[in-house]
């Protein structure tokens, strides 16, 4: 139909996808339940209002569906709260219990909870569950994952201790519902003999129905099978195929009757799309394949396969082959993950949400002190800080701003972004979980004696504060999934939230859940939250005042008997502190005393055109749409500057932004009025103010003047919508500085002088080292392998001294000159700072530099350009090479950059007998 409007195109759209799902969608005046297994019947009357769709399964009410429109992508687990209402609400001539099954859908995006679930939690599925599998799941007592929990203990006879620990981290890994796992092994560790193990166990305690072991080459399907075949049971002493059937996949057809399916990821994806393969397709992994479309065919909806067919899919070798096109096979299920690899690349880690279960190395940072009643604590990120590039060619998720819908695209450029980009242009899933973790991990720390009656430890009341709505969706799930918790423990506060935020904001303050609330915009003075303890701050603030406003949220006392009441029941004092969590430099950051710019945060950029193209000039709703329009002209391609201009009447961005701003200038309004008295002296006083106020109006109008074109407005609001964000799966994030602020200083001076002694205790024995501190260093000579040698005794020695971590330090303590993100040259660089050489620390290749400078500089004295123009390419070639090789040899001609520009031959013609003389004197000079 034409001119539908954004929820009816929603609709039909959860329409199309329900009657695939085998659903039979009736009206609520024309219903009969009698007409199929599943019947969907739309607006449906509850005793609290019509619920948008109702599910009936064999004539009994199970479900609900809450539909919202595209562009409510980003809102839907506020939604959540909205549609437990009506799951729990009573339905008209029906004496119905709680429906279990709810979905949140934009046709686009859909989320499903299963209330039936211990902690349920709402997760992103491809389309909806068939009506069959509702009818299995209410005769079960319990769910999946409720199941999970009644796992037992694992024998640990004949298994290897990587294996105990890979299999017993994977089962808590579950029973905390998480989605995603990875299990590095090395290469002959037991990976498949694991994996069949586990799968052993789910089969038998959590009475999985099936299993996909995907591989990528028919070569590891014919081993798994094999290996599944000979498998013995050690808990049964029966052979894997004698309990459970195994079935390895050749051809589109899959029987339902097996519990083991093994297939590669081809396979899957030409069953999906019904299309045929040939064997010969399974033969190498499609990570080494050349060629591959420019845009993915997406995979739809397959009612012989539905996403529910598998409960879990076991990914063999998973750093490679499962991204790009073929990762559409595993987000099509809804399943639990398993990835087994040997080498896990960043990719990997990424895509696996960081939860490595078999091998928990990352190094907690544990914090001990007095606490205060106001003291910071950072998490500081690499990327964060620095930012980060994905390469050219490699194949990214883009997301859409406002519906959140997903597509993949392979970069035709480096894609260089700041850590200023994140969460705007860019997300990086890695930096949000990575902080998330950080916090989760510490906060035990920072409030020891919070752990209730069973021994658990309890949350304290935790804001977060959000960039963008988006931006706190994102913040949602992984707080959700990181610390094991359901919908209810983490909720948005936002002024765009569907769900009422001044209700939200009432639980938060009064009731235990939720634990963690997000919030974007709603931080104005007045929302005083007396059990919040600790703010973590996502997002930086400019302005001092504003900022002061947020940290204001947790300064309110309150005693041991409120705290308890009000959320926290294992507190056992008064709240005496709080705590802020920086993990964006808010603390450090430049502040203003300036007001901010925006007024009106709260209104979306529609309704602020709308009002002003309604007649609301105020000065907040001008600087507001000033402040709008200066991001959004950041963010746009010339191209579409061009087409803002054609819209506009010829007027730039820029131009209409000073208008707007203008319009309220104190001295353009100055202006006006003294022109205005001065071309009608000695008019009546009246009439001279009604001018002015009349000057003033048209300075108004004319900055506004634009905006009454509706296709302007659309265009505006529509292009900011078109903006796609990066998903930056490839580029993992880590810590690069955690702690208490007070106590960063201390560690990073511990940092140092444990350096300087080791240092000190190895200058006799390290032949690099001798040469440091011997008086005619100068006169001897270093070499690449020496400094190689020395950096791995370091680390062997004292790994919690690697270069880059004491070149921290100094960083923390004192002012350094250059950076450096190799290991090498920052030990080069230390040794000369501790050695005495340097007296500030310096980047090894800015000292280069200099010293390279004062040679030419000598060299140049009484003559003018002692060196032609390609004798100077060639020294600056020697130079670059000696500051990230210490030293240059005849021999090292032959190597690169000099091999192709000539070698030592062109290097003695350049030069003649001055060549070893100038090898000799750069090798003294630049290491001065």
């Amino acid at each position: 139909m034409l001119n539908q409007n954004p929820e009816q195109i929603a609709r039909d759209h959860i329409d199309k996808q329900l009657i695939a799902s085998g659903w039979i969608i009736q009206d609520k005046k024309k219903f009969n339940l009698a007409a199929g297994l599943g019947i969907a019947i739309r607006e449906y009357q509850t005793d609290i209002g019509p619920a948008d769709y109702v599910l009936f399964v064999d004539k009994k009410a199970v479900g609900i569906i809450e539909a919202k429109r595209e562009e409510e992508g980003i809102h839907l687990t506020s939604v959540e709260e909205q549609s437990a209402r009506y799951a729990n609400a009573k339905l008209r001539l029906l004496n119905n219990d709680p429906l279990p099954f709810v979905y949140e859908s934009t046709g686009e995006i859909t989320r499903f909870t299963n209330y039936k679930d211990p902690k349920p939690r709402s997760r992103n599925v491809f389309t909806f569950h068939r009506p069959e599998t509702f009818l299995q799941w209410i005769k079960e007592d319990k769910t999946l994952r409720a199941r999970l929990h009644d796992i037992p203990a694992l024998p640990v006879e004949g298994l290897r201790d990587c294996q105990i620990t890979a299999i017993t981290n994977l089962e808590k890994s579950f029973k905390d519902q998480r989605p995603k796992a990875l299990i590095q092994m090395a290469t002959g560790a037991g990976k498949t003999f694991t994996a069949i193990s586990f799968i052993y166990r789910l089969l038998k305690y959590s009475k999985a129905k099936r299993i996909l072991f995907l591989v990528d080459t028919k070569n590891l399907g014919e081993q798994a099978e094999g290996e599944f075949r000979s498998y013995t049971a050690s808990e049964d002493n029966r052979l894997f195929t004698e309990l459970y059937g195994v079935t390895r996949l050749s051809s589109s057809f899959i029987p339902n009757d097996s519990q083991v399916y093994i297939s590669t990821i081809q396979r899957m994806y030409s069953i999906l799309k019904e299309t045929e393969l040939d064997e010969s397709a399974e033969e190498e992994n499609p990570n080494e394949q050349l060629f591959e479309p420019k845009t993915a065919v997406p995979v739809g909806y397959n009612e012989k396969v539905p996403m529910e067919f598998f409960d879990f899919v076991v990914i063999d070798e998973c750093h490679r082959s499962i991204y790009n096109l073929w990762k559409q096979v595993l987000d099509y299920f809804d399943v639990f993950q398993i990835g087994l690899t040997a080498t896990p690349d960043n990719r990997t880690f990424g895509y696996f949400n960081q939860n490595l279960v078999c091998d928990y190395g990352y190094e907690k940072a544990v914090i001990d002190g007095v606490l205060v009643p106001y003291n910071v604590f950072t998490v500081e990120t690499q990327i964060t800080k620095e930012g980060s590039v994905i390469k050219l060619g490699e194949k990214v998720d883009k997301r859409k701003r406002l519906t959140r819908k997903k597509f993949w695209e392979s970069l035709d450029e480096d894609e260089v972004y700041s850590g200023k980009q994140l969460d705007n242009d860019i997300v990086n899933p890695s930096t949000i979980r990575t902080i998330i973790r950080a916090v989760k991990e510490n906060l035990p720390a920072m409030f020891p004696d919070r752990v209730d009656e069973k021994g658990v430890f309890e949350v304290p009341k935790l804001l977060i504060f959000a960039k963008t709505d988006s931006h706190a969706e994102d913040i949602i799930e992984m707080v959700r999934e990181e610390f094991g918790e359901e919908n209810k423990f983490c909720k948005k506060i936002t002024y765009k939230s569907d769900e009422d935020p001044k209700s939200v904001l009432q639980q938060f303050r009064n009731d235990y859940y939720p634990r963690i609330a997000v919030t974007v915009d709603m931080i104005a003075t007045g929302t005083d939250i007396r059990p919040l303890e600790v703010l973590l701050f996502m997002r930086d603030v400019k302005s001092r005042s504003y900022y002061e406003q947020m940290k204001g949220r947790g300064t309110r006392t309150c005693s041991v008997e409120e705290l308890r009441a009000k959320g926290t029941p294992s507190a056992r004092f008064s709240k005496d502190h709080f705590v802020i969590i920086d993990a964006i430099g808010v603390e450090n950051s430049q502040k203003t005393d300036s007001r901010p710019l925006e007024k009106a945060p709260g209104v979306s950029l529609k309704d602020v055109l709308q009002n002003i193209a309604l007649g609301n000039t105020s000065e907040d709703m001008l600087t507001t749409l000033a402040n709008r329009l200066i991001r959004l002209e950041r963010q746009l391609s010339e191209k579409d500057k061009l087409k803002f201009a054609e819209q506009a009447n010829g007027f730039t961005i820029n131009h209409i932004v000073k208008q707007l701003l203008n319009a309220y200038d104190p001295d353009a309004i100055e202006k006006v009025e003294q022109t205005t008295k001065g071309a009608m002296r000695g008019f009546p006083p009246v009439e001279i103010d009604a001018a002015i106020a009349n000057g003033k109006q048209k300075l108004i109008e004319k900055a506004v003047a634009v905006f009454h074109n509706p296709e302007l407005r659309d265009f505006i609001v529509d292009i900011r919508k078109q903006y796609d964000q990066i998903i930056d799966v490839v580029n993992m994030d880590t810590i690069t500085k955690i702690g208490w602020v007070k106590d960063q200083d201390e560690a990073a001076s511990t940092t140092i002088t444990d350096f300087k002694n080791w240092i000190e205790s190895h200058k006799d024995e390290i032949t690099a080292l001798q040469i440091f501190y011997a008086q005619d260093y100068r006169h001897r000579t270093f070499t690449y392998k020496m400094i190689k040698d020395l950096s791995e005794k370091l680390k062997t020695e004292k790994p919690l001294l690697a270069p880059l971590t004491v070149w921290r330090a100094y960083e923390q303590l004192e002012k350094t000159n250059g950076s450096t993100k190799s290991e090498l040259i920052a030990l080069v660089s230390l040794i000369r700072r501790v050695s005495g050489i340097d007296t500030t620390l310096t980047a090894y290749d800015k000292t280069v530099d200099k010293n390279f400078q004062d040679w030419i500089f000598k060299k140049n004295a009484g003559q003018h350009n002692a060196f032609t123009e390609a004798q100077m390419q060639w020294l600056r070639m020697m130079k670059d090479y000696v500051a990230n090789s210490f030293h240059i040899d005849r021999d090292d001609f032959d190597l690169s950059p000099f091999n192709a520009e000539g070698g030592l031959s062109k290097m003695w013609q350049l030069f003649g007998e001055e060549t070893d003389v100038i090898i000799n004197e750069l090798n003294e000079v630049l290491a001065a």
